[in-house]
Parts: C-alpha cells; sequence; structure tokens
C-alpha cells in the first residue's frame, strides 16, 4: 500500500509543474496543483455557510478534481467534449497505481465532480470557477487575453447562482474585476 501511494505521488507531481492559463501576481503561469489548493482553502473558509455539506469531500474534490490535467490544462472558452473525455482517461490511468479502494474513491469523487449534480460537487464547482475568476483578477491585467474582459464578469455565474453566499461573493468578485478595468481605462 505505502509503494502504491508513493507511486501515485510520483505519478502526480507534474501537476505542480502543469500550466493553466491563468497566470500568478508575481507574473508566472499559475500550475494546476496551485488552483487545487487555493480551491481547496476557498473551501475551508466558506465551510460554514454549508452546514449540511460533507465540506471534507468538497475539498478532497477541490485537492483532485483536475488530475486529469496531468498532461497540460484546456483553458475553459476552449475546451470540447474530447477534452473531457481525455481528462477522464488520465484519471483512470493515474488511479490504477493506487490500492483499489483508492482508485474506486478517487474515480467516484471525479466522476461526481463532473456531474455537478450533489451538494458537494455543486459546491465544489462553484469554487472551481471563483478561483479562476478571483485569479484572473489577482493577475496583471497585462496578461489577459479580449475574450477575459467580458467572461472574467460572467463566469461562475450560473455555478454560483443556487446559494445567497456564493452569489454575493460572486457580485464582490464581479466587482473587483470591474474596478481592475476601471483602473486600467484611467491609466
Amino acid at each position: 500500500k505505502a509503494k502504491k501511494i508513493l507511486a501515485f505521488l510520483s505519478a502526480v507531481e507534474p501537476l505542480k509543474t502543469v500550466t493553466r492559463h491563468s497566470w500568478n501576481s508575481d507574473g508566472r503561469h499559475e500550475s494546476v496543483a496551485e488552483h487545487c489548493w487555493r480551491m481547496a482553502v476557498l473551501a475551508c473558509l466558506v465551510g460554514d455557510e454549508f452546514p449540511d455539506v460533507d465540506m471534507f469531500k468538497v475539498m478532497i474534490m477541490c485537492l483532485l478534481h483536475d488530475l486529469g490535467e496531468i498532461e497540460g490544462d484546456v483553458p475553459a472558452f476552449e475546451k470540447q467534449d474530447t477534452d473531457d473525455a481525455v481528462e477522464s482517461e488520465h484519471v483512470k490511468q493515474l488511479v490504477q497505481i493506487l490500492p483499489a479502494e483508492f482508485a474506486v474513491k478517487i474515480s467516484s469523487l471525479h466522476e461526481e465532480f463532473t456531474s455537478a449534480k450533489t451538494p458537494e460537487a455543486k459546491l465544489a464547482n462553484a469554487l472551481d470557477k471563483l478561483e479562476a475568476v478571483i485569479q484572473h483578477n489577482d493577475a496583471d491585467l497585462s496578461t489577459w487575453i479580449d475574450l477575459e474582459y467580458d467572461l472574467n464578469l460572467t463566469y461562475g455565474e450560473s455555478q454560483t447562482a443556487y446559494h445567497p453566499f456564493l452569489s454575493t461573493l460572486r457580485d464582490l468578485v464581479k466587482q473587483h474585476t470591474v474596478e481592475k478595468l476601471n483602473l486600467e481605462t484611467k491609466t
């Protein structure tokens, strides 16, 4: 069991260096691992707003939801159904390294996250979208591509609309985006 766990950790280590479309505030591309980590931090911070949700499960989903991006990230605005299928296949390959009970658990959580039907998966998906927009706001505006000026104002609205606290959080993030864009036009 210990050997399989170590082998899995080595297999997912590249997620520390697989970059996303987003940039960090220090001017370098964000890694998949950094995105997942900050999603999990966000889950910790909002947990008291969701007393009936298994927050431990949400945090695991946050940490593991992008395992399928082991060979690269496809930005949400470019993603096709075939990309989702490729990512699912990567997850299946990765979990084969693990002891059976972990493989089943991670596969199940990945499917649950992807379907976004349970309270935990809905929340994890909302946090995924929120973190991406927050990251864009934290990055320098020069790193944005043209479509992100509009996308950052709307991305994640449908995923956060189901819960008042998430809607409030999304509205605040949108306000930050507007302020960032207004500052840019003034300079």
